[in-house]
């Protein structure tokens, strides 16, 4: 059967019918353009003219007379003043495209995409928050979300950013295994690579999990405004501690909230342990807490790794050395355990006597050990003894002879530093990217956040002894003789160098508007004299240069 062709008005007028549409619809768009204060006004007239009815009948027929009366009269005199019925026009048109303009859609609610990742998240935990025992379950497959969930919001993304859930009082939320398991799912749900904050509401059976802002890293070094014997390790969460200091950052003055770490007679963690990747920034904490100690007291630097990040400090006021081979480190510890000693005799002598502690024994004196796993690994191999147990009188009685211990080391060699430096660095801060686990075997315990696989330098936590643990940014301390560092940093790390000092202990000025001179390359090892106001404390390392071993 052949097959007959279509009407000529159904083959070819579909092309026809869709520009007759396209017409329409343009011709219909550019009405509307034109005529839009037209409709606006249309629009606030019609919604006048409804107020008035509702007021008209929310108004009490006893009131209804008068209040005729008293529009008549207004009709009145606007009718006999000049230009008043041209005023009553204007104004009423006026007053209606105010009303008929049109408002912003304000949002109430989340939208589809958001519904369905708060259903998707709700049918996750459903698991972990409900038992066939219960008969009216909070959390059921294909249940209700909006009744445990509440203050939610989302970023720009799509992605939570606050969550509020309430959760059955028979979910054992004071374990602490059974709170991971819900964190660790949260975190999964929500969206990695950011750092979360979960608060956790005992009592009133509530969980808030907010996503937490990354901490500035603008801050460079400088001198911040605190008491004596007190130390900032850096910035942390505005909320997280009760004070602030005013600081000078990349983006202008501003007041930030600091992490203090207080030493001393009084302190109750006197030392401190830094543990980190590489790379992660405690080189520069302990060349930010060396700049901070420098006004006030002597530091005595001994770097394992020798790869000379101190050598800005060298032949420095205040600066008692610094070194890097193994010879000069053993030779430095026992001077600080034998100097040590010492300002614990003489202030006791002194008690007994019934006078004050000299002042020598009251400056305070900072050791700082950066990498000691290396010297021990040195040391073993020479037959001589582990920098660390040099550590040992420092370590237990610093806190009374003003002698602070800083040891910072690598997650690799954790394992290698002694007993005594364990035990008493009850001051703990843990910088870079780490888990969990490795967090906790640090500070004591775990995280109050989520870490983050990818944090800039100097970003970690600290916990001072027993107390909470707070994020951390460490300022910005650079070495100023690396290429890399940027001019900025560099200035500012320069501008903090106390001057340069000779053999016999004068001052060396600089040439008027040149930049601060590295002077001469000490070495690998170099030990300045002591300061003069200082007494001999016995054996002090006052040795030639030593080169570094290994």
């Amino acid at each position: 059967m052949a097959r007959r062709p279509l009407p000529r008005i159904l083959s070819s007028g579909s092309d026809r019918i869709a520009r007759s549409r396209e017409i329409a619809r343009t011709a219909a768009d550019s009405a509307t353009d034109v005529l839009h204060p037209l409709i606006t006004i249309t629009r606030g007239l019609r919604k006048l003219a409804a107020t008035a009815r509702a007021r008209w009948a929310a108004t009490p027929k006893e009131r209804r007379g008068p209040t005729l009366l008293l529009v008549a009269a207004c009709v009145l005199v606007l009718a006999l003043v000049p230009y008043g019925p041209l005023l009553a026009l204007v104004s009423v048109m006026g007053a209606a495209a105010w009303t008929g303009r049109e408002r912003p859609v304000v949002k109430t609610g989340p939208d589809e995409a958001e519904t369905e990742r708060l259903k998707g998240l709700y049918e996750a935990l459903v698991p972990y928050f409900s038992v066939p025992e219960d008969p009216a379950p909070l959390f059921a497959h294909g249940g209700d979300w909006t009744g445990a969930f509440g203050d939610h919001a989302f970023d720009d993304d799509g992605r939570l950013s606050r969550l509020r859930i309430r959760y059955p009082a028979y979910f054992t939320d004071g374990e602490a295994a059974a709170r991971a398991r819900i964190e660790q799912l949260l975190h999964a749900k929500s969206g990695r690579g950011r750092e979360y904050l979960f608060d956790w509401d005992e009592e009133g059976n509530q969980l808030v999990m907010s996503v937490l802002p990354p901490l500035p890293t603008t801050i460079a070094a400088q001198r911040f405004v605190i008491a004596p014997g007190e130390t900032v390790l850096g910035f942390t969460d505005a909320d997280a501690v009760q004070r602030t200091v005013p600081v000078r950052a990349a983006d202008g003055a501003q007041d930030a909230p600091p992490v203090v770490w207080r030493t001393g007679p009084r302190s109750t963690e006197p030392h401190l342990l830094a543990v980190g990747q590489p790379g992660s920034g405690t080189t520069s904490l302990l060349r930010s807490l060396a700049l901070q100690a420098l006004p006030h007291g002597d530091v005595l630097i001994i770097e394992g790794s020798a790869t000379g990040e101190y050598a800005c400090l060298t032949g420095r006021a205040g600066v008692l050395g610094v070194e890097c081979g193994l010879a000069g480190a053993l030779a430095s510890l026992e001077w600080a355990a034998h100097e040590t000693e010492r300002r614990l005799i003489a202030a006791n002598r002194a008690r007994q006597a019934g006078h004050p502690a000299p002042d020598d024994t009251r400056r305070p004196l900072w050791i700082l050990l950066d990498r000691p796993s290396v010297l021990g690994h040195l040391a073993a191999a020479d037959g001589r003894p582990d920098p660390q147990d040099l550590l040992h009188v420092p370590l237990r009685h610093g806190r009374a002879a003003q002698v602070t211990v800083v040891v910072a080391e690598q997650f690799d060699s954790v394992e290698t530093l002694g007993e005594t430096v364990r035990t008493h660095t009850r001051a703990r801060v843990v910088l870079g990217p780490a888990s969990p686990d490795q967090i906790a075997s640090v500070l004591g315990v775990g995280p109050h956040t989520t870490p983050v696989p990818a944090v800039p330098p100097g970003r970690g936590y600290a916990r001072l002894g027993g107390g909470r643990v707070l994020r951390l940014q460490v300022p910005a301390t650079p070495d100023p003789f690396d290429d890399a560092t940027s001019e900025a940093d560099r200035q500012a790390v320069l501008a903090l160098l106390p001057e340069r000092q000779d053999a016999t202990g004068a001052a060396v000025e600089a040439a008027p508007g040149s930049a601060p001179d590295p002077g001469p390359d000490p070495g690998p090892a170099v030990m300045t004299k002591p300061p003069a106001h200082a007494p001999d404390p016995g054996p002090a390392p006052l040795h030639a240069p030593v080169p570094a071993e290994g």
